[in-house]
């Protein structure tokens, strides 16, 4: 993973170069693989994609891309050629201009009056503040449990103290991640959340993706709306930390909708909200709605090796504009 300088067209522009390679090494031929990849950027506010493509070897004899139900984008692909080996790699140009959030400018809405609206939103189908339907549906399947973030007695109880009577949501949402960062060190290596997070709660470490579970846990289980979402953060030294872990693997965090405020992404593992050293790939229920790789493969062997690499690098515009034009003339 390399890091290096960049020259900014503005003061809170940061442009990077986003590497993501697979490669899956298996013991047999594989006769067919059927792959379904979530590797590409996202369109969003405060983040532009220049340029983003997947290539898969062998190459496919079938590919398609579709937007899933939360908007994020998602790559189908078939190789039907005798491999022994399968390389996926998604490039991406991306330009961040997202700014680090201030408190003081988000509504001060009290947790539990967010806690009504949701439930409001649930009871009747229609938004306080005009929301469309789509808007709406997303706040509540938010607020539900899925697959992997169960309520749990336990996440209840760990919860609790952040909220106290009356405080602004956005106060508490800052508090549990201050708590979650000091109670559970992040454990670097592991890609995967735990079944249950009552047991990430008495083992008390995890990686960023099961620190992002358990705080999409204690929200939901206050009855708010939240999420788990997956992306990537540079590696940059942060005044009076001990730096941030780097981009050489997927990173995820929480985001809580907050009523007049919109989504609020914060990340536990560094305790903060995020800003342009932040690049966002989707956002689910879980981990299991924006699961990097998964497929199925045909092969009359067992078992197989994976590797992963990630580089996030961040560059100038003049670099960005260049690559953009090789792109359009390859």
């Amino acid at each position: 993973m390399s890091t290096t300088s960049a020259r900014r067209g503005g003061e809170n522009e940061r442009h990077y170069a986003l590497v993501h390679r697979t490669a899956y090494t298996y013991a047999e031929p594989v006769t067919s693989s059927y792959g379904t990849a979530m590797l590409l950027p996202r369109e969003i506010h405060g983040q532009r994609v220049h340029q983003a493509t997947l290539v898969v070897t062998p190459t496919p004899a079938e590919t398609a891309e579709h937007r899933d139900v939360s908007g994020n984008r998602s790559s189908y692909f078939h190789v039907t050629q005798e491999h022994t080996a399968l390389e996926v790699v998604a490039s991406s140009l991306v330009t961040v201009t997202r700014r680090r959030l201030d408190i003081q400018a988000v509504p001060q809405v009290p947790w539990e009056r967010a806690v009504a609206s949701v439930s409001a939103m649930r009871a009747t189908g229609k938004g306080e503040q005009g929301e469309g339907p789509s808007s709406v549906l997303a706040i509540v399947e938010s607020a539900l449990p899925s697959a992997m973030i169960e309520p749990e007695h336990e996440v209840f109880e760990y919860a609790l103290p952040s909220f106290g009577p009356g405080t602004p949501l956005v106060r508490v949402v800052a508090d549990l991640s201050h708590r979650i960062r000091g109670d559970l060190p992040s454990r670097p290596g592991a890609t995967t959340a735990p079944s249950r997070l009552a047991d990430l709660l008495e083992r008390r470490a995890g990686a960023s993706q099961e620190l992002a579970h358990l705080m999409v846990g204690c929200l939901r289980a206050m009855g708010l709306a939240a999420r788990y979402v997956t992306g990537y953060v540079e590696a940059v030294p942060s005044p009076g930390r001990d730096g941030l872990r780097g981009a050489d693997v997927s990173h995820a965090w929480a985001s809580v909708w907050i009523p007049g405020g919109g989504w609020v992404h914060i990340d536990p593992t560094h305790d903060q909200f995020i800003d342009n050293r932040y690049v966002v790939l989707g956002w689910g229920r879980d981990v299991r709605d924006v699961s990097p790789l998964r497929g199925i493969v045909f092969t009359p062997g067992t078992g197989s090796s994976l590797s992963v690499e990630v580089d996030l690098t961040a560059v100038g515009p003049e670099e960005i504009r260049a690559r953009r034009g090789e792109a359009v003339l390859r």
